[in-house]
């Protein structure tokens, strides 16, 4: 997977991840507007913005925040929805998340949802993030992981994919942990969670060609007992997706 790679499949999906029901809500969401509220950061950056909606939940939380993505695309999308909803105190700035334009101990809160999995060097970017927040500042990642189990993180890696060739990797919470703490930040217990992903929007979403789409339910009709109570796998190819939030404070 190259960057180009990356914003050629998002850039004209843009609006369409704006609008995703399963990007604007969630559990995450809404633990990261309590984690937020009343803590009186003054710059903070959606890292990886995607659609911006970390953004859109902390601007009226914080003093400004920076929505930060490789797709300039996606950030003229996100931009104009930020007009449209008032914050004045959202900017956007386009680049990778391994190279941060930005200063040492810029900011005093990073976080990063559903992105992560789409980064080239993911422990460069926490490195970076590392780097660009305040001693004792906090970090929280929110993305899909790999299931514990062998099996089943193959297969979830396998379709995601199919689906999406700019797809790296689904790590686990385990693996988050690690590269966590080998980037300097002190990682609190990670809540885990589900989502539920209905696979026509999860397919349309991102434009997927027939022939994968139909290899992916393939797939799923083949799939071991284990791997089909894991993910909840329906007969329409509708699944259940492992995720978790995870904070972790810079050493």
């Amino acid at each position: 997977m190259t960057d180009s790679l990356a914003d050629k499949q998002f850039s004209p999906r843009a609006a369409a991840y704006v609008q995703s029901a399963v990007h604007a809500s969630g559990e995450d969401l809404e633990e990261l507007k309590a984690f937020v509220s009343g803590r009186g950061f003054g710059a903070a950056l959606d890292l990886g913005c995607g659609g911006g909606h970390v953004g859109f939940t902390i601007a009226p939380l914080v003093g400004s925040v920076v929505a930060y993505d490789l797709s300039e695309a996606m950030l003229k999308a996100v931009a104009e929805q930020a007009a449209a909803r008032g914050f004045a105190n959202l900017t956007t700035r386009q680049g990778k998340a391994e190279t941060l334009p930005f200063e040492d101990a810029s900011f005093d809160f990073v976080a990063t949802r559903y992105s992560a999995h789409h980064w080239l060097d993911v422990p460069a970017a926490l490195r970076e993030a590392h780097r660009v927040l305040k001693p004792g500042a906090p970090l929280m990642v929110m993305d899909a992981v790999a299931p514990d189990k062998v099996l089943c993180d193959t297969f979830v890696q396998t379709i995601e994919m199919l689906r999406d060739p700019s797809h790296v990797r689904d790590y686990s919470v385990a693996e988050w942990l690690g590269m966590l703490t080998a980037a300097g930040f002190s990682p609190a217990e990670p809540k885990r969670r589900h989502i539920h992903l209905e696979f026509t929007s999860w397919i349309e979403r991102m434009r997927t060609p027939k022939l994968q789409a139909d290899a992916i339910l393939a797939l799923m009709a083949q799939a071991s007992e284990a791997v089909r109570n894991h993910f909840a796998l329906e007969a329409d190819g509708s699944f259940r997706l492992d995720t978790a939030s995870l904070v972790a404070i810079k050493r």
